[in-house]
């Protein structure tokens, strides 16, 4: 199943007839239609791969070649992804049936649901799958980030393609750095989108003020949806800083509470801040004046973007 989006951009329109002819059963969600409708701000993003119920993968990666650099657009492609085991699987079985079931009149979810899930041994901690949906007024999504910038101690570390952020987002980050917390964003060097890039150099300066870190990856593109948290919490899955995702779209996510992977998330991060500059107050002014006026320009129309 895939968004309907991609028609414009990318695939043909009978791309699911094509899969098919070659056996595989293909559904596009909300094709894009020739009339003006605020219903095409509700794409799915979300990225969900089940096997038989007992294997789960959950994360910013797409079935595209640029997601594995076979091809490179805008340099180093950097993304991530979990696999998850036992039975928070079933929890991804049923938000791809919800979303695969949505134009049918009668939805198969016994028959998927009850492939048995074997739990793994020896884990730690809980694991927790969550969706979230544009159709009605709880925002998971942010609530989630919100909760985990409220609650650091020590520190909260992030990687997110975009930063179109709106006040109460923007307000958690910087208070969290306020009172001490180590935050630090890092996002893209190489844009593969000129006006969130532009978007989010609007609020470097206000974070640098708090004592928000920022860092841009220096070999290319950051697509990994990723937060961190004092060694005990972390998020992975599809769900990025900006108003698209935390409020238009359809996303998923895996939240992560003392298992054992933690440390391992933290340290893909600290590579990836290897690779990467800080924003400074100097760099900022060095950005070229036509980016800078791109980006006040377009904040008139972020929650759009």
């Amino acid at each position: 199943m895939y968004d309907g989006t991609f028609e414009f951009s990318t695939l043909p329109h009978d791309y699911p007839k094509r899969l098919k002819a070659l056996g595989i059963k293909c559904k596009m969600f909300a094709p894009v239609a020739p009339f003006v409708s605020t219903h095409y701000n509700y794409r799915d993003h979300r990225k969900i791969l089940v096997i038989d119920g007992h294997t789960a993968f959950n994360g910013g990666v797409n079935l595209a070649d640029e997601y594995i650099n076979q091809i490179e657009k805008y340099g180093h492609w950097k993304d991530t992804a979990i696999m998850l085991k036992g039975e928070a699987v079933r929890s991804f079985t049923l938000m791809f049936l919800q979303m695969w079931g949505i134009d049918e009149k009668e939805q198969e979810f016994d028959r998927f649901l009850s492939f048995p899930s074997i739990p793994p041994e020896n884990c730690s901690g809980y694991v927790l799958p969550y969706g979230d949906c544009p159709l009605d007024n709880d925002r998971v999504g942010e609530r989630v980030y919100m909760d985990i910038l409220n609650r650091a101690q020590r520190y909260v570390h992030i990687m997110s393609p975009y930063l179109i952020l709106d006040g109460e987002m923007e307000t958690a980050l910087k208070f969290a750095a306020e009172r001490g917390v180590d935050v630090t964003l890092i996002l893209p060097g190489i844009p593969d989108k000129s006006a969130p890039y532009s978007l989010a150099k609007t609020h470097y300066s206000s974070l640098l003020e708090s004592g928000v870190k920022i860092y841009e990856y220096t070999p290319g593109f950051v697509h990994a949806k990723v937060f961190v948290c004092d060694d005990q919490e972390a998020v992975v899955g599809t769900i990025n800083l900006d108003y698209r995702s935390l409020y238009h779209h359809f996303e998923c996510a895996t939240y992560l509470y003392n298992t054992s992977c933690i440390p391992e998330i933290e340290k893909d991060l600290q590579n990836t801040l290897e690779k990467c500059r800080e924003v400074t107050s100097e760099t900022i002014q060095e950005e070229k004046w036509t980016l800078r006026v791109m980006g006040f320009v377009l904040k008139t129309i972020a929650p759009l973007m």
